[in-house]
């Protein structure tokens, strides 16, 4: 059969499933669930998952090679390596920064990583991974990121590395942080995995700091179901995320091809012999994190719709929060960080002090709903049993992080919601209020 009857076929067969496994169904208040998240895809997504299938290569290959260029290219930045997931992306980025081949700028155990108490486990877990010491700054609400005068004053002669994420999408004063940075000799990883699509000054999250992550995880901007990348304009800490995403290998050969280098036998690295296979000399201690073609596929086709998905977050961010205004005698809504545009994950609600009702009081009442809602992620992670006996120094109070653990959760605003949806949500949010 010729290639253009398969493609043919493929697509006729793709389109019927899709009607069949995927039909629309109307939203029907009270009934119909409205999830806090999820993924948003068509015919074309399926298609190229079948078609990279069919090719079989399943590991890193030709669509991960564009996955990754037209990735770089929206975003705004040289490099981008796809991995498995975003807190992969996390543990590269960090972990790249221990390389030796970094000289004096290299990050070592004892060293300080500023980071902020309230956010996601895994922004934080490759600091204490790695032997280093993460210095927990608060937040502000209604901006649920950290201050940089709060950064500033948590720096010392220790503090190697600034590592922290734009909360919900709304992103930290990164013309600020970024001269902060450079001014005192710090790395700057930019946690992006909840903010793609997103600018402050007219320029795109993840393309500030020495070192960026995102996540494709279906509740994401985009979504390649398990998914992340590293992003830099630094070919050297490209190459050292690279190695150590790849077993920590010195090669740097993509997938079934051997000796880039032209030279495979003739290195002499280390104590092994002159001539050790390149392709198996490793110069970290790296892993596995690697994604594959059919992901990359899809996301390729992801990539398209990113513009009209952003647009649509912030159609629905903005509705919502015009819908809430006149109950902020009990709620403090969320704010945009000032000059940004926030690609918004999500709507986040804070219960004033002395309002009635208790936080889980709401979130029971919405779920019943059929709303769903999350949480701010961890709250305070020093609250939770994972972190207990963790490594730390707490830079100031964890006053805001304290009153996120008992009084803050979100709601939805992903493509997948439209405005019926909301007109809903507000309704119930009313009553409960009442």
């Amino acid at each position: 059969m010729m290639n253009k009857e398969l493609t043919e076929l493929q697509a006729q067969l793709v389109a019927a499933a899709f009607q069949l496994k995927h039909p629309k169904r109307e939203f029907q208040p009270g009934v119909s669930y409205i999830p806090v998240s999820g993924k948003t895809f068509f015919e074309e997504e399926l298609s190229a998952a079948v078609g990279a299938s069919l090719d079989f290569w399943l590991t890193e290959g030709e669509h991960t090679t564009s996955f990754e260029r037209e990735l770089s290219r929206i975003v705004g930045t040289r490099k981008a390596q796809m991995v498995n997931s975003g807190s992969s992306a996390n543990l590269l980025a960090l972990s790249a920064l221990t390389s030796p081949q970094l000289d004096n700028r290299r990050i070592k155990p004892g060293d300080e990583v500023i980071t902020t108490a309230t956010g996601f486990p895994t922004t934080v877990s490759p600091i204490i991974q790695n032997g280093l010491t993460p210095v927990y700054v608060d937040v502000d609400i209604p901006t649920d990121v950290p201050s940089i005068e709060a950064i500033e004053n948590a720096i010392t002669k220790k503090t190697k590395v600034v590592m922290l994420a734009h909360t919900l999408g709304n992103p930290l004063e990164m013309d600020k942080l970024t001269s902060l940075c450079r001014d005192n000799d710090i790395w700057l990883i930019e946690d992006s995995c909840d903010a793609l699509g997103g600018t402050y000054l007219g320029k795109n999250l993840g393309s500030f700091g020495d070192l960026a992550t995102l996540s494709f995880y279906p509740a994401h901007h985009i979504t390649t179901g398990e998914g992340g990348a590293v992003l830099t304009d630094s070919p050297t800490l490209s190459r050292l995320v690279e190695s150590f995403r790849d077993w920590g290998r010195d090669c740097w050969c993509d997938p079934g091809c051997d000796n880039t280098c032209k030279k495979r036998f003739g290195w002499k690295l280390g104590s092994l012999p002159e001539g050790y296979d390149h392709k198996y000399t490793y110069s970290h201690l790296g892993y596995n994190l690697k994604s594959g073609d059919i992901q990359a596929a899809i996301g390729l086709v992801q990539l398209t719709r990113l513009n009209q998905f952003v647009l649509t977050r912030q159609a629905n961010w903005e509705y919502l929060n015009k819908l809430l205004e006149d109950l902020q005698d009990f709620i403090v809504l969320p704010q945009a960080t000032t000059g940004s545009k926030p690609s918004w994950f999500g709507y986040c609600i804070t219960l004033r002090e002395g309002t009635r009702i208790s936080r889980n009081e709401v979130v029971a009442k919405l779920e019943m709903s059929g709303i769903g809602t999350r949480l701010l992620f961890a709250g305070n992670l020093l609250r939770q049993p994972a972190f207990a006996e963790t490594p730390r120094r707490v830079s100031g109070e964890l006053t805001n992080s304290n009153k996120i653990t008992e009084d803050t959760f979100w709601v939805g605003v992903w493509p997948g919601i439209n405005f019926q949806m909301i007109d809903y949500i507000s309704s119930v949010i009313h009553g409960i209020f009442e």
